[in-house]
């Protein structure tokens, strides 16, 4: 004991106070190392020792070989930052589904050009044009619910994201000194145009898996203590601070409760009141509730264009006051979350603009907006000193909610009150005319949909285009062979001897035809030779294209207006057929005629019976089919019948006759023949002989060879087909009344001779 009492009187203080942190207050550690200490219990010695568990070493991610040109500074690769290996796969929003016809139109138009090397520049342009027009229509009057989806985008650019974009050089700063580093929240310092930031904010993924490191951007209380320990760091050292705030809120699990989530809140929001520095609040995406303001009370809160900024999400806020989270779209304009409605109420105080389409869409040009409005904010924080910087602070939050005071608020709660209860709202007539005016806008608004594009008419410009150049081609051709002068003779001469009831002069047609085929005979020496016959392969492939479309819509505008007329008739037929008089009156004739079936023959007065009853049924089936348009003509037996089809026969003999005549005067092989039968003709003179005859009557046999084929190639030979429907009862085909193939042929001129 004394020997004790002398070592602690020679012990210094120094050593006394140092041995405190040790565990055994007033014991200097080197007396504990020279005496050793030694447990006695029960004169049992227990000895305790520890060992130590060998541990990997942290293997650090620089490289031992710095670039100093890398762009972003050297120590950009000290963050686990980096681009995507794999391109994002493309997400349409439901209120963005109407672009994607204009958008599969286009496509379609360039598909096409591809594949048939057509020219459509003009129409992918002007269909690029009305995609643009579209789109700003669209963003332009976005509603609230639609701004949260843009918010909430997959692809929409991160924290992390604007961050590389904006800084000349970024430093990453991990931990919160109490043993975790929250990946939700990233903290750095970066400078910007030679000023330097300490840059704090919320940080998503950009896929599942970073989705899940990173917590879907929900911190815990670890990550706010770290927020809270750089904020402390940069009022030291005099850096301004920049927060990004993209969350849907803090992380609400049993741990970070059991870790003081509320407190760590609590106490960045009391710590970010008395920082000296400028504090500047982005909103780049969602900033939810509490886990948002926890490092958005600042001097400035900007958003950007398509930000939100919430006490609760609208799908929670629906589900409490509607009880249904489909009263999301109603609760989001309610709620007054987006960036031009919250500058009103001045919460926020700018709006940084987005491009048309979001933020994802080009997250470079974003960046530089954000870039801008941190630079103007920071002129105007920087000019003020500590005291001024604090009071500005406090009084922007302090003036919060000022917007509605003057306004009475009715003492009678009616939130319990059933809806029978309540007294009927008392509306004026100038408040329903107002409400009529908001209707029509709303009405106006809607009806601005993206515009319907029709391929034919595409293909229609494109053809008048392509005739425009091939003529504008035919005369530089004409012009560079000389022929500029016949040209213009000619055209002077058309135009006196043209007429719709006469044909063409033989004369003036034989100067177009030698002019034609001089043109083509010298064609190949023009210069634009090579791009007259390119344009025109073009017009006659859009030529093809077209008659092809016209032949689709025809067909199907036919067929359905058969189905429609059809059905028509047999709901016509049907009402005459379930007519009361008409049923009683049939059914009296079926039973007279089976109580008269026992006789050899029916008598005179239920002959005539019969008839007037099918005539009446006749008559009233006609009126039902004159009733949709449709022409009725009755047939007595006996009469001549084919009063219709004569008609017709003399329409197709006439349209054969002008057939024949373009063919004789257009087929130069016809032409020729004729010309020799001619000459023939006029050798033979009055009295042919027998080898005249015969070489007139094969020309005439071969021309006409000639004209029955050119003939059945066209539409004619349809028209000749329809005409012999029906049989006889010999198997021979009849038509109308008793028209043999052979009488039919006479009539429509397929047997006429030709002088």
């Amino acid at each position: 004991m004394a020997s004790s009492s002398a070592t602690l009187a020679s012990s210094a203080a120094s050593d006394l106070l140092r041995s405190s942190t040790g565990g055994f207050t007033g014991v200097p550690l080197r007396t504990l190392g020279r005496t050793g200490l030694v447990l006695k219990r029960r004169d049992l010695t227990v000895s305790v020792t520890a060992k130590l568990r060998k541990v990997k070493k942290k293997e650090y991610p620089w490289s031992g070989n710095l670039d100093p040109n890398v762009k972003g500074g050297v120590l950009t690769h000290l963050s686990p930052f980096k681009p995507l290996k794999e391109k994002p796969k493309p997400v349409i929003l439901d209120f963005e589904k109407p672009l994607l016809d204009l958008e599969k139109k286009i496509s379609d138009v360039r598909k096409m050009a591809d594949e048939t090397g057509l020219d459509f520049s003009d129409q992918i342009s002007s269909l690029e044009n009305k995609y643009q027009k579209a789109l700003k229509n669209l963003y332009t009057h976005l509603t609230p619910i639609q701004r949260v989806n843009i918010a909430r985008h997959p692809h929409r650019p991160t924290c992390l994201d604007h961050i590389f974009n904006i800084t000349d050089k970024f430093m990453e700063l991990h931990g919160d000194r109490n043993g975790y580093d929250d990946p939700a929240i990233v903290t750095g310092l970066g400078s910007i145009d030679g000023r330097t930031y300490m840059f704090i904010g919320h940080q998503k993924g950009r896929n599942t898996k970073e989705s899940i490191n990173r917590n879907f951007g929900m911190p815990t209380p670890h990550g706010y203590r770290k927020a809270l320990r750089m904020m402390e760091y940069a009022d030291h050292h005099g850096f301004p601070v920049v927060t990004f705030i993209d969350t849907p809120g803090a992380y609400a699990d049993l741990k970070s409760e059991e870790l003081n989530q509320g407190e760590a809140i609590a106490h960045n929001l009391r710590s970010m009141f008395g920082l000296k520095v400028p504090v500047i609040s982005i909103v780049i995406g969602e900033g939810g509730s509490g886990g948002a303001l926890a490092i958005g009370c600042a001097n400035k809160l900007l958003m950007l264009e398509n930000g939100v900024f919430y006490v609760a999400s609208p799908e929670a806020c629906a589900a409490i006051l509607w009880k249904s989270s489909k009263a999301a779209p109603k609760a989001a304009k309610k709620l007054k979350i987006t960036a031009t409605e919250l500058c009103k109420l001045k919460v926020a105080d700018g709006v940084i603009p987005e491009p048309l389409g979001g933020a994802h869409v080009d997250p470079s040009w974003t960046s530089q907006q954000i870039k801008i409005a941190i630079n103007k904010a920071m002129d105007e924080l920087t000019k003020m000193n500590t005291e001024d910087l604090l009071k500005h602070r406090m009084l922007k939050f302090r003036k919060l909610g000022g917007f509605k005071e003057g306004i009475p608020v009715d003492p009678k709660k009616k939130r319990n009150m059933k809806k029978s209860d309540i007294p009927p709202a008392k509306i004026s007539v100038s408040e329903v005319e107002v409400q009529i005016e908001k209707l029509k806008q709303q009405i106006l608004k809607s009806s601005s949909q993206p515009p319907k594009l029709d391929l034919d008419e595409t293909l229609k410009k494109l053809e008048e285009k392509l005739e425009k150049e091939v003529d504008q081609e035919l005369s530089e051709a004409a012009k560079a062979l000389g022929l500029t002068e016949s040209l213009s003779k000619l055209r002077d001469e058309l135009p006196k001897a043209s007429s719709d009831d006469q044909p063409l002069d033989p004369l003036l047609k034989g100067k177009i035809e030698k002019l034609q085929a001089d043109f083509n005979r010298r064609l190949s020496a023009a210069p634009n030779a090579n791009k007259l016959k390119k344009k025109h392969d073009e017009l006659t492939k859009v030529k093809l294209l077209l008659s092809d479309r016209n032949k689709e819509v025809a067909s199907s505008k036919i067929n359905k207006e058969a189905a429609t007329l059809t059905q028509e008739l047999k709901k016509k037929f049907d009402d005459v057929m379930n007519n009361p008089r008409i049923k009683e009156n049939y059914e009296a004739l079926q039973s007279e005629i089976q109580r008269a079936s026992s006789a050899s023959d029916l008598d005179d007065e239920l002959k005539k019976k019969i008839i007037e009853f099918n005539n009446e049924v006749d008559l009233q089936v006609a009126n039902a089919v004159k009733s949709v348009g449709l022409d009725v003509q009755f047939v007595k037996p006996g009469q001549d019948g084919n009063k219709f089809l004569v008609r017709e026969i003399e329409e197709l003999n006439k349209d054969v006759k002008k057939e024949i005549d373009v063919l004789a005067n257009s087929s130069t092989d016809i032409k020729r023949m004729i010309e020799q039968l001619k000459v023939e003709v006029a050798k033979a003179g009055g009295t042919p002989n027998s080898e005249s005859k015969n070489r007139i009557v094969a020309l005439t046999q071969k021309i006409k060879r000639s004209l029955a084929e050119a003939v059945g190639s066209s539409s004619l030979k349809e028209r000749y087909e329809n005409l012999m429907s029906g049989t006889s009862g010999d198997g021979s085909l009849k038509v109308g009344n008793g028209l043999t193939d052979d009488e039919l042929r006479e009539k429509v001129g397929a047997n006429c001779s030709f002088s």
